[in-house]
């Protein structure tokens, strides 16, 4: 046999032999309770669904029907003791009617979203005062007319409920991948730091000089309005654009004269050795190619391959700028510093010329106009003269 226990907005069956909740009179070919094996404990716990309704009958109704389903089931007569229990217990889904006393349903469902981590589900007889785009745009995650059918609910209850687990799922997946991605991160550095002091060996009277290029060409491409991303590949590039040295003799890095066209030749020959070092290197960014180009010029007079404007990879010309600026602002085993005037002086003679015209001038803004220095012990470079005046003798307008 089969009774209906009348609700006022629920139509909800019993059988009475097994007490299971149905969503129609036909008991006969159903054995098991509503929703079958569906309801297992989440991996941190019970699932537990929290009814928010002034209506007694309705919350004993739903609480039957969510128990039998297999979840754990807690109910509120309205807004302030769903917040209360939201406090004191963990909720996966907030079942909610909207016109209750206190708080409304729509009001409810901005607090919980501001303060607790659950799905919202909101039931209304009021269905013509509402429409669905307005209840999910508030928050919700589902939006049902009464009066439902207990069977209809559990379905879109168990929507819900899978929603939110594969969410979970998504999530915890991202977060390990970015704790891989910054394990990885920690150890490309750790080895372009290696490789940077293994040059700094090989040269010791430039200690310091491509972590000082690499600070002012991310300053640069900041400047520039250039990703994150690309700012950090930067960087790396920086760090390492003399690589290539290692392959040459120490003599002739160290050499305090001025050097013999072979000497020059073998010198200039570093940029190639740096990227035959890294070519087969599968890095994110193009870092071979960037220490490849950094010795390119606009006009075409640079080295290995005489490339021209645009065929000239954007972060190698602001390598250039950077390693120009920081290498005559600095000592040399051949002679002194030139002094930071002369190095603006250059860039701003030459460029759109040898140095790419906008990342000459963001060199020189950020000199000029912001003062610019190289942190840490092994360099520093503060003042240029009379700045304001500088800066009205460069850019005039």
């Amino acid at each position: 046999m089969v009774s209906a226990k009348p609700s006022q907005s629920c139509l909800f069956f019993f059988d009475t032999q097994t007490g299971w909740p149905y969503a129609d009179g036909h008991s006969d070919e159903r054995k098991a309770p509503l929703g079958g094996n569906m309801g297992q404990n989440s991996a941190d716990g019970p699932v537990h669904i929290l009814i928010v309704d002034d209506d007694p009958d309705i919350r004993d109704i739903f609480k039957y029907g969510i128990q039998h389903s297999g979840y754990a089931c807690l109910t509120a007569n309205g807004a302030n003791e769903a917040l209360e229990i939201l406090h004191q217990q963990h909720v996966d889904v907030v079942v909610s009617d909207i016109n209750m006393p206190e708080m409304n349903g729509l009001e409810l469902i901005k607090v919980i979203k501001e303060r607790h981590d659950c799905d919202v589900i909101i039931m209304t007889g009021y269905i013509e005062d509402f429409t669905y785009e307005e209840i999910i745009g508030r928050g919700a995650s589902d939006f049902i007319q009464k009066p439902v059918r207990i069977s209809e609910f559990i379905a879109r209850l168990k929507r819900v409920l899978f929603e939110r687990e594969t969410l979970a799922e998504r999530d915890k997946a991202a977060e390990s991948l970015r704790l891989n991605l910054e394990k990885f991160q920690r150890a490309m550095d750790g080895i372009i730091h290696a490789i940077s002091l293994t040059v700094e060996l090989r040269d010791p009277y430039t200690a310091g000089h491509q972590q000082r290029v690499s600070d002012l060409a991310a300053a640069i491409a900041r400047d520039m309005g250039l990703s994150a991303d690309r700012i950090y590949g930067l960087r790396m590039a920086s760090n390492i654009h003399d690589l290539g040295k290692i392959t040459i003799p120490s003599e002739i890095l160290c050499k305090p004269g001025h050097l013999g066209p072979l000497e020059y030749e073998l010198i200039k020959n570093h940029v190639q050795a740096g990227y035959d070092i890294l070519k087969k290197i599968e890095f994110p960014w193009p870092l071979a190619e960037i220490i490849l180009q950094h010795h390119e010029r606009m006009d075409g007079s640079g080295y290995p391959h005489a490339l021209q404007g645009e065929q000239i990879l954007l972060e190698a010309r602001i390598l250039a700028v950077a390693d120009v600026f920081e290498t005559m602002s600095s000592h040399r085993p051949y002679r002194p510093s030139l002094g930071q005037d002369r190095a603006i002086d250059e860039l701003f003679q030459n460029k759109g010329r040898l140095y790419d015209a906008v990342v000459a001038e963001t060199c020189l803004n950020l000199i000029i106009e912001k003062r610019f220095s190289f942190e840490g012990k092994r360099g520093s470079f503060e003042g240029a003269g009379d700045r304001a005046g500088l800066k009205q003798q460069l850019f005039p307008n």
